[in-house]
């Protein structure tokens, strides 16, 4: 999950960043359909590989854009970032990444997927920070990954082809009335909750 800060000639956006490894599954047999309409699955099913999303959000404006690839290698992390350098945001002169220390979040995986050249065009335009090592619910990335679980992707999905499908339909409907995020976590209430991280002086 990355938290993003994107500074332009428009002034400062703030964007979140994450990306979902997910298990595709099929059915063995037909769910049943009930009265109520509920879906009954049986507890035998097919594995169908895996995926991976990689999605971001707009806390101020609720704003989302994603997309679902195959595999979460670095190649595929770089591919990504250039198309949401390039594509999404031609004109941001810096963007500040705050993400998890996966090992593919990094500037070296520029540098692996494309040209030196390239890859520094697009590194000079990253400033990366990374969330403590076991502090990943300090990200509000959570919050986004949380409502993309519940609302799409929390189900069993057979295929990468459904899998892009669901997954920007959920984005088409968010849309329709975008909800923006309210991060209230302070400095404060850091020094609270993660008091035991804090050096203590005159020890």
């Amino acid at each position: 999950m990355i938290f993003m800060q994107a500074i332009t000639i428009r002034g400062i956006l703030w964007y979140v960043w994450m990306e979902l490894h997910k298990q595709l599954i099929g059915e063995t047999k037909s769910p049943i359909i009930t009265e109520r309409g509920e879906i009954l699955y049986d507890y035998e099913y097919e594995r169908k590989g895996t995926a991976n999303i990689f999605m971001y959000i707009e806390p101020l404006t609720g704003d989302m854009w994603g997309q679902v690839t195959q595999r979460r290698t670095a190649q595929d992390w770089a591919e990504s970032i250039r198309l949401m350098v390039d594509h999404n945001y031609p004109d941001v002169d810096m963007i500040t990444l705050i993400m998890d220390n996966l090992n593919t979040h990094s500037k070296a995986s520029l540098y692996e997927a494309f040209e030196p050249s390239e890859a520094k065009r697009i590194a000079d335009k990253l400033n990366i920070h990374y969330t403590p090592r076991h502090g990943s619910w300090l990200n509000i990335a959570e919050i986004a990954l949380n409502m993309l679980g519940k609302q799409c992707t929390g189900r069993r999905i057979e295929s990468i082809t459904k899998l892009r499908h669901e997954f920007q339909s959920w984005i088409a409907e968010r849309m329709k009335k975008p909800k923006r995020i309210d991060w209230q976590f302070t400095t404060k209430n850091a020094r609270i909750k993660l008091k035991r991280l804090y050096p203590r002086l005159g020890e």
